[in-house]
């Protein structure tokens, strides 16, 4: 798993304004079930820029926030600063977890888990959360579906053109099953009217339902629910986005 998110970092939440911050904190609250955030501690896991660790602390929750890369863990500091919001940041690798506490909840939204390259990653992962949950922790997190990863992304170009900003996102199928490579051209404007351009490049993996449901069961996690596209109705096999809470089993 490397870093990398570098100069987008800092682009982020320009291209990331329209995603469903609301959704993933509603998802949230349904999953603990109408109890109070305030003492509830929580551990937001690839917390990027910080916006929902500002949501989360807003609520109520402790917050603490980790993040593999510097870039966006810079941009979140400052966010939480601003707002005045007491949370600590750690970059470490979600793999490898090594915090001073333990915590009721913990969260992997936006594709975080997808980052991850191969099953031990994921299931290193899982079992490093495990271990920094309290008894009948919860853990709520979300992933691309095969579908979108196999036939709404592979071979897939997007664009967008504005006066300061353009990109263009090609997206290659992976080598291994269900992954694909995002490539990202980005022209940002400057003081001087010229451009400058740079180059990132992102590498995303999914699992079918069942592989992810049975690396939580060896961390030794218990599926509570399982929902598409934040809305129990969506049949599973059409949903663009899975959304798992799992609670941590004694």
């Amino acid at each position: 798993m490397s870093d990398a998110y570098q100069k987008l970092a800092f682009l982020y939440d320009h291209y990331m304004a329209e995603a469903p911050y609301d959704q993933w904190a509603a998802y949230l609250g349904r999953a603990i079930q109408g109890e109070s955030p305030e003492g509830l501690s929580l551990l937001d896991l690839g917390c990027g820029t910080g916006t929902l660790s500002v949501m989360w602390k807003r609520a109520g929750f402790h917050v603490v926030g980790v993040d593999l890369s510097e870039d966006m863990l810079t941009v979140a500091r400052a966010k939480l600063d601003q707002e005045g919001a007491a949370v600590p940041l750690y970059q470490q690798d979600i793999r490898t977890l090594d915090l001073p506490e333990q915590f009721n909840i913990g969260t992997a939204f936006c594709d975080t888990i997808n980052y991850l390259e191969q099953p031990e990653d994921v299931l290193q992962c899982f079992q490093s959360v495990y271990d920094h949950l309290k008894p009948k922790g919860l853990f709520c997190f979300d992933v691309h579906s095969t579908l979108k990863v196999d036939e709404l992304f592979s071979g897939q170009t997007f664009g967008s053109v504005e006066e300061d900003i353009t990109y263009i996102w090609e997206c290659f199928p992976g080598e291994e099953r269900h992954s694909v490579y995002h490539d990202l051209s980005f022209f940002v404007k400057e003081p001087s009217g010229l451009y400058r351009r740079f180059d990132e490049s992102h590498y995303q993996r999914t699992y079918p339902i069942d592989v992810f449901v049975q690396m939580l069961e060896t961390a030794g996690f218990k599926l509570l629910s399982l929902i598409g596209d934040f809305d129990p109705q969506v049949p599973l096999d059409e949903a663009e986005r899975w959304l798992f809470t799992a609670i941590k089993q004694l």
